[in-house]
């Protein structure tokens, strides 16, 4: 397929988007000061890399979710925007200041720190997370920090420790630092995980939510799925299920959109009556907080007051 046939289709398939998940970008200058801050200092957004529809909200308000660990994930998740590689660029070691500086001076209470999956690191990153969180308390000491980590699954330890092993090992280092909350993406239903999230499994993520609350019961933890890739709603409702017996407190469910020709095509648009009811069963279910809409993100409106206040 020729560059211009891809460009038009590409247009063709933007144009077929449901009026629900169509918004304005935002103001240029508001978006730019965000942008200036993270470039200047050579570190990264899921914001941008993951192409999020909300960013221009987000950078209205001066918030971002930082991307720790480059920009480029050993994972190849099929819905995922992020670039992929098996051999990642070495860690800046200036990154935890970096990240540090942008979060003042950007004046966040709330900050949330996510990652790529790093395989080719010795703890996958878990102490990165750390050095970055200790980074931002020593110059922002009042500002909430949320980590969404990756499975911390594989690698190699001492003989006698198993994956599992490293897995909770790697998921107690970022949980004694004491996150405001820790958020874990199951991403999608049982039947779809192989097809949507190449190289992770539902069990092994699960896990991850279920060790935190073993590690630490006070730290809330969340989860998010997002719609669209062919699951049923009793699909929906059992992930739902899953992951409360998993100790999850917090949950969003948002609309997958496609990022570009080479990810998954969207199976489905789910309307907002669709989401609505769902965050309603989510609810009853005993979530503390929901956030349940097309345009919903694992981080969007993660440290509004109202929600971790009313937990804690």
């Amino acid at each position: 397929m020729t560059t211009a046939s891809t460009q038009n289709q590409w247009h063709q398939e933007l144009a077929t988007l449901p009026a629900w998940l169509r918004r304005p970008i935002g103001k240029a200058s508001e978006i730019s000061t965000v942008q200036r801050i993270i470039k200047q200092r050579q570190i990264h957004t899921i914001c941008e890399e993951g192409r999020c529809p909300n960013r221009g909200e987000c950078y209205a308000q001066k918030t971002a979710t930082f991307l720790l660990m480059g920009p480029t994930c050993t994972r190849a998740c099929a819905f995922c925007q992020v670039d992929k590689g098996h051999a990642p660029l070495p860690l800046d070691p200036e990154e935890p200041q970096k990240v540090a500086e942008a979060v003042g001076l950007l004046g966040l209470r709330y900050s949330v720190l996510t990652s790529v999956a790093r395989d080719d690191l010795p703890d996958q990153g878990a102490s990165w997370f750390v050095a970055t969180i200790n980074a931002i308390r020593k110059l922002s000491p009042e500002t909430q920090i949320e980590v969404l980590t990756a499975d911390f699954w594989g690698g190699q330890g001492d003989a006698c420790q198993t994956p599992a092993d490293l897995q909770r090992q790697r998921v107690a280092t970022v949980v004694e630092a004491h996150p405001a909350c820790y958020n874990h993406n199951l991403e999608t239903v049982h039947r779809l995980q192989g097809r949507v999230r190449r190289g992770a499994r539902y069990e092994r993520s699960l896990d991850v939510l279920r060790l935190v609350k073993a590690i630490d019961p006070t730290i809330p933890t969340k989860s998010g799925l997002m719609l669209g890739h062919g699951e049923t709603q009793e699909e929906v409702i059992e992930a739902m299920a899953d992951l409360s017996q998993a100790g999850c407190n917090r949950l969003t469910l948002g609309q997958y959109m496609r990022p570009s020709l080479q990810h998954l095509p969207v199976a489905k648009y789910w309307t907002p009556e669709e989401f609505d009811e769902l965050g309603v069963i989510a609810k009853n279910m005993g979530f503390a907080h929901v956030r349940s809409g097309p345009l919903v993100r694992s981080s969007y409106h993660a440290g509004e007051s109202e929600d971790w206040q009313r937990e804690n």
